[in-house]
């Protein structure tokens, strides 16, 4: 947690130390990460970080906590409950295609991502990467759970196991479709706009059809 200290900051200042070691820990990960290229990028020196954080790990868990949080933000029309004039998949293929373009257009956000899920520490990967699942997980759940109540989702579906699905999903349709090497056998990089769009809906729609009422996917919005 950050220090009274930062709580304090004037916050040009503390703006200015974000961004650098969203930039920092974006392109290069925590472990390749240097708290010396984020003091140099922020103008501060090295050692007045540790004025605001306990230490590297406390710095990069709160600069993906911050991340995480502009996400939902930026999420927030796709959470909470689903709209009574629609179906759960026109809702869910709306949001997973707000969540992509979003990425897109967001690289730090986008890195963070990367430097997460990627990172070779298992102690640094679950210290940063599980409360933010938690968060995302039962955001997705809840959600589910409605769409068994409302009938978009056959009343035996698993919510829980829908929500794990998702959660594995939604890391790759963050980072795939503006980094080059994460491809699989459904292509995102390099794509326009549209064909992009089309093949997140395609991925969404496999993850949800083995959970859908029949005829549930026969349209979707974008």
């Amino acid at each position: 947690m950050p220090t009274l200290t930062w709580q304090r900051l004037d916050p040009t200042r503390r703006e200015r130390i974000l961004a650098a070691a969203m930039d920092e820990f974006g392109g290069s990960g925590y472990s390749a990460g240097s708290l010396n290229t984020v003091a140099r990028e922020a103008g501060v020196a090295k050692g007045s970080l540790f004025q605001y954080f306990d230490d590297k790990l406390d710095l990069f868990s709160y600069v993906a906590g911050v991340a995480a949080e502009n996400v939902r933000e930026a999420l927030a029309p796709w959470l909470g409950t689903i709209p009574e004039d629609g179906t759960y998949y026109e809702f869910l293929c709306d949001g997973l295609l707000a969540w992509t373009r979003y990425f897109a257009s967001h690289p730090r956000e986008r890195g963070l991502v990367a430097a997460t899920h990627l990172e070779i520490d298992p102690q640094v990967r679950a210290a940063v990467h599980e409360p933010a699942r938690r968060l995302y997980a039962a955001e997705v759940a809840t959600l589910a759970e409605q769409a068994v109540r409302r009938g978009d989702f056959r009343p035996d579906a698993d919510p829980e196991a829908f929500a794990a699905f998702l959660s594995l999903l939604l890391p790759h349709l963050a980072v795939a479709p503006s980094e080059p090497g994460f491809d699989t056998l459904v292509p995102l990089y390099g794509l326009s706009g549209t064909e992009r769009d089309a093949q997140v809906i395609r991925l969404v729609t496999a993850v949800y059809a083995g959970f859908g009422t029949p005829g549930s996917t026969d349209s979707a919005t974008g």
